[in-house]
């Protein structure tokens, strides 16, 4: 006989561009496949004060021998699909049991694992963060396909633009996979390409800004694109191999997210100063837009109704900023005046 009632196991172009292209793909697998090697390597995270409660661990060690021990009650085949068991599901169980007793009581929801105590969808842990990254994604995606449709492939930043989309897809794929399982290796996988996403963020902006795609910037380029490789490098070594530390990740992304805002702030204010055009301001206020999203992520609150948390609503803000800066990408294109694309060219 089951400790917790069954309902809680219910289901809740050119050859040279195709050549380039090819190129890319393998680069971008290899950097996967080094991402996958280091995760493998990663260590639990540390308890949560959830955790500790007796209630908790009475009900969980009384479910594990109830329905794990000895004869194991089946489980239905979504949750089998996502990778959930008998012990995953007593664990999930009873943080909803432990939750609802305590809010009951008017007592204060505690987070279990590292995390708060979501109400699942389809097996799903995390439903709107799993639903806000797909869309993250698929903005990246469109983008990635207007830059292809309105940017001709001599233009000299269309190879780095497509690039950062497709960090952009790899980063948002990664937080989808994270927020529908959590476990060590897909918490690694999230974070890795996050900060490989925020990093090539920061390696893109003195291109534009600067022009250092020039040749007469090559060996700059080159040195800067070293720089970049190196710091990640670091930060994926210090985070395996010295300490995995959630407040040094998170600063490491700040610094360098603020840095790459700061640039283009810089660039926006300007370029707007000298040409009096909206457009010009445009990078300025998408990272306005983000800053104040940040908020969102800093200012850490219980889900509300069990699933839509802090941490969802700096998704869900992110998207439309997304689409936003494809958008700047194109127009800056096509405003460039001092690009070697003839301007009749970038137009659609």
């Amino acid at each position: 006989m089951w400790l917790l009632p069954r309902t809680h196991f219910s289901s809740s172009s050119s050859s040279s561009s195709s050549s380039s292209s090819g190129s890319l793909c393998h680069a971008l697998g290899i950097f996967s496949f080094l991402l996958f090697a280091v995760a493998l390597f990663a260590t639990p995270s540390a308890a949560s004060r959830g955790d500790r409660l007796p209630e908790f661990k009475d009900c969980v060690q009384g479910c594990n021998e109830r329905n794990c021990l000895y004869e194991r009650t089946p489980l239905p085949l979504h949750l089998r699909i996502l990778l959930w068991n008998c012990p995953s599901e007593c664990d999930y169980a009873c943080q909803r049991s432990v939750t609802t007793s305590r809010v009951a009581n008017g007592q204060s929801i505690e987070q279990f694992h590292g995390k708060w105590p979501f109400k699942r969808l389809w097996g799903i842990q995390e439903p709107f963060s799993v639903l806000f990254s797909v869309l993250n994604g698929y903005v990246h995606y469109v983008g990635l396909k207007s830059l292809k449709r309105e940017l001709p492939y001599s233009y000299p930043l269309y190879r780095y633009y497509r690039i950062f989309s497709i960090f952009g897809i790899f980063c948002w794929l990664w937080s989808t996979v994270f927020h529908m399982r959590d476990f060590v290796f897909t918490e690694r996988m999230d974070y890795f390409a996050a900060g490989a996403n925020v990093l090539y963020g920061l390696y893109l902006a003195p291109i534009r800004i600067f022009r250092l795609y020039k040749p007469t910037y090559a060996r700059i380029l080159r040195i800067w694109g070293m720089v970049c490789i190196a710091a990640y490098i670091a930060h994926v070594y210090f985070l395996l191999g010295v300490r995995w530390d959630y407040t040094y990740n998170m600063a490491a992304n700040v610094v360098v997210g603020s840095i790459t805002n700061i640039l283009w702030t810089y660039w926006s204010v300007r370029h707007y100063t000298r040409l009096k055009s909206f457009w010009a301001a445009w990078p300025g206020l998408i990272v306005m837009w983000l800053i104040m999203a940040m908020s969102l992520e800093l200012l850490d609150f219980p889900p509300i109704a069990g699933a839509l948390d802090a941490h969802s609503l700096w998704h869900a803000a992110t998207i439309l900023p997304g689409l936003w800066w494809y958008k700047f990408l194109i127009v800056d294109a096509r405003k460039d005046v001092g690009s070697v694309v003839p301007l009749q060219r970038l137009k659609a």
